[in-house]
């Protein structure tokens, strides 16, 4: 695709990946589509955090902390009404309001949080998981 010899693409890559450029490699899976068991399930949660931030070091220290917890996906610094937002994952809506009122909210300069739970995903990492559109448009004949 790129028009350039396989053995130069390779090299690339492999830079890449040995600098941290390309982090990792994974799949999306679509979890409503596997017929799996019910009871294994994941809960996901966004939790918008506010923060008191410190003098040298603004919110990355508690971001920083934040992001070491296990239950945690992803944690970015935003504007608007709160300063971080966080991707939580856990087995159960207790398990993710456990996390945030044990572990989360105990974390000094953490003002508030605010926790929205995923109901059903429409696109995640670019990939649509809805189904295609069947095309009505009526057949043109002479």
């Amino acid at each position: 695709m790129t028009g350039l010899p396989v053995a130069e693409v390779s090299k690339a890559i492999a830079e890449w990946e040995a600098s941290g450029a390309i982090r990792r490699y994974k799949a999306v899976i679509d979890w409503d589509a596997v017929d799996d068991d019910p009871t294994s399930e994941i809960v996901i949660a966004f939790i918008d955090v506010s923060l008191a931030p410190a003098r040298g070091v603004g919110f990355d220290d508690v971001a920083a902390r934040i992001a070491r917890f296990d239950e945690v996906r992803s944690v970015h610094l935003v504007s608007g009404g709160h300063d971080l937002r966080c991707t939580v994952t856990g087995r159960s809506i207790r398990a993710v309001s456990d996390f945030v009122s044990q572990k989360l909210s105990t974390i000094d300069r953490v003002r508030a949080t605010a926790t929205y739970f995923v109901l059903k995903t429409y696109k995640r990492d670019g990939d649509s998981f809805t189904p295609a559109e069947q095309d009505h448009r009526l057949p043109v004949t002479p």
